[in-house]
């Protein structure tokens, strides 16, 4: 792929920090945080205690305390979610100002590898200068079936396995406890992920986000975020192999990065 930077726009950060950092984070987050050294980047989510996501995020750990990549406008949301649950903790936090600029090939000096797959490629904190806009990097996450905080998963709405958190090393199955978590093992252990976001492509220009698509009459998923004729799409899975007759059109696929498949 062509390399590129681009400044993103609709991303912002935030800063914990203190004593009990770790531990408090730990708690909440499904990634394992414990151990991390600074400069090293994790992908995780802050559930619902009925285990759906309320805010999924890139952490890098700093010297001392971690730095939050978020969505720009959850940041205050993600914030009055920590202060619900502080209580007693040794912990700070806030906003925090400065860009994100991602980009594939050449990587400036501090930049990380994306943590949910390197076929993202780097994110670089603190800059402002981008040197393509936000739609090529669209195109590109899209493409890789990777879904946006905002513009897919939002808050409230969607389980980690449904945004695939699971696939993109934003789960960890062996920590310890944290919100959510009971969900989230049963649906693991029990292979009750009925719904995933998919790949799709279609033969024209993909239609609007919320457009729903039907199987044999019967919905079988919506259209989220797309650019040209490709699309993401949360989709039923038992529904779409069950299927007499397929959505006219398009063709769904399951992201390079994901390890399982639609066929079994």
């Amino acid at each position: 792929m062509t390399p590129f930077n681009v400044r993103l726009a609709g991303r912002s950060l935030a800063q914990v920090s203190g004593a009990d950092a770790e531990s408090f984070l730990n708690g909440l987050l499904t990634c394992e945080i414990v151990g991390m050294k600074p400069g090293e980047a994790r992908y995780g989510a802050i559930l619902t205690p009925q285990g759906k996501i309320l805010f999924d995020l890139i952490l890098l750990k700093l010297d001392h305390g971690y730095l939050i990549d978020c969505a720009g406008m959850q940041r205050d949301g993600l914030l009055q979610r920590l202060q619900f649950y502080k209580l007693r903790s040794k912990v700070d936090f806030g906003p925090v100002d400065g860009g994100i600029v991602a980009g594939v090939g050449d990587a400036p000096a501090g930049a990380v590898v994306d943590p949910r797959t390197p076929l993202l490629g780097w994110r670089h904190y603190g800059s402002t200068r981008g040197d393509i806009s936000d739609a090529a990097y669209e195109a590109h996450r899209i493409g890789l079936g990777v879904a946006d905080s905002a513009a897919d998963i939002g808050s409230g709405t969607l389980f980690p396995h449904e945004a695939n958190l699971d696939q993109l090393n934003g789960v960890s199955f062996t920590k310890g406890c944290y919100v959510g978590q009971e969900v989230v093992s049963r649906t693991e252990h029990r292979g009750l992920a009925r719904s995933r976001i998919l790949i799709a492509r279609f033969e024209g220009q993909a239609p609007q986000a919320g457009t729903v698509l039907t199987a044999d009459d019967k919905p079988l998923g919506s259209v989220l975020s797309h650019s040209g004729s490709v699309a993401l799409a949360l989709v039923r899975l038992d529904r779409l192999a069950e299927a007499s007759v397929k959505p006219a059109g398009v063709a769904f696929a399951v992201a390079p990065w994901a390890r399982y498949s639609l066929h079994g």
